[in-house]
């Protein structure tokens, strides 16, 4: 799944090309992919069609674009979706779920191969491709955020819209990265909880954007065991697992992501090569870089933890 880094990537890619843009047209290929889009608020079509864009946000994994109506555009990749941004008369993905068709977008925001010869470099293809359909395109409305800050990272945007979180991200924490994140509210979590630390940096509603990779490659930073207790984390303990979660994101969102196979791909289709740079994600069977030992994947939670077993060792 799309964590942080992937997401902030598309976001960044999405934003300038979307800014001001009006949402012309909207063509639906799979409707499942707007299976959490409440109907009883009307037609998702008929909410879109004719609104404008005004900015790209993040809040961890959840990116949404503020309209003009007031309401906001929620983008959810789930494990393999996709936002790619396309001119018309491009190849239709066979994944291609839904397309928004833009205007007004100015032609300095496409890729140079990509600008069409028979200048319509005002227009512009929004497509949301998914190959597992577990993503989703929602119309949500708007509710101030609990600390009046930006509801998220909105890189140069802003507008009267930016203290406001749509309802389905608002339960999700801010992120490590968001100029907003509170440092003492996610030290005073941890030593709240009563479990593992992989299980509490994977919990959304303390911190969010964080997923399997990016914690593992954290825990391995910070030499900590996945399973060591939340509470037994001593203050330097946590500062430097804060540290290293902030340091590897930053690391990884400047390599463009994390690109194991083609369903993460920025908004021009070319894959994040941060996965040269993972120190124990994916990497059992090969030699930890600190000590030569034989890294391990163990079962968690439905999927793995990766670590190597003589520099994170459990303690309570």
């Amino acid at each position: 799944m799309p964590e942080l880094p992937e997401v902030e990537v598309v976001r960044a890619g999405v934003e300038p090309a979307v800014t001001g843009a009006l949402v012309a047209g909207v063509e639906i290929f799979d409707e499942r992919s707007l299976r959490r889009h409440d109907r009883r608020t009307g037609s998702f079509t008929e909410q879109l069609t004719g609104r404008r864009i005004l900015g790209a946000v993040r809040r961890g994994k959840f990116l949404w674009l503020p309209l003009d109506s007031g309401r906001a555009l929620v983008v959810h990749l789930g494990m393999s979706g996709q936002v790619l941004l396309r001119t018309p008369g491009s190849a239709i993905d066979r994944h291609l779920r839904i397309r928004l068709c833009l205007e007004s977008v100015s032609p300095q925001v496409l890729p140079p191969t990509a600008w069409p010869d028979d200048g319509a470099a005002g227009e512009l293809w929004f497509d949301f491709v998914d190959q597992r359909v577990f993503g989703s395109l929602v119309i949500d409305n708007m509710v101030p955020t609990t600390d009046g800050a930006a509801g998220g990272f909105a890189g140069s945007g802003a507008g009267p819209w930016s203290a406001l979180v749509p309802s389905q991200v608002a339960h999700i924490s801010r992120d490590p990265i968001d100029p907003a994140f509170s440092q003492s509210a996610f030290f005073a979590g941890l030593a709240r909880k009563k479990t593992g630390i992989k299980r509490a940096l994977l919990d959304q509603t303390l911190i969010s954007g964080i997923g399997n990779i990016y914690a593992d490659e954290a825990l391995f930073a910070a030499g900590l065991h996945y399973k060591t207790p939340t509470a037994s984390l001593s203050p330097a303990q946590a500062a430097e697992l804060l540290a290293a979660l902030r340091a590897i994101l930053q690391r990884a969102l400047g390599e463009g992501g994390t690109s194991f196979d083609s369903q993460y791909v920025n908004v021009n289709g070319q894959s994040g090569y941060f996965a040269h740079s993972l120190e124990v994600y994916g990497r059992q069977g090969t030699p930890c870089s600190r000590c030569g030992t034989t890294l391990v994947r163990e079962s968690f939670m439905n999927r793995g933890s990766h670590l190597c077993p003589s520099c994170q060792v459990v303690t309570s």
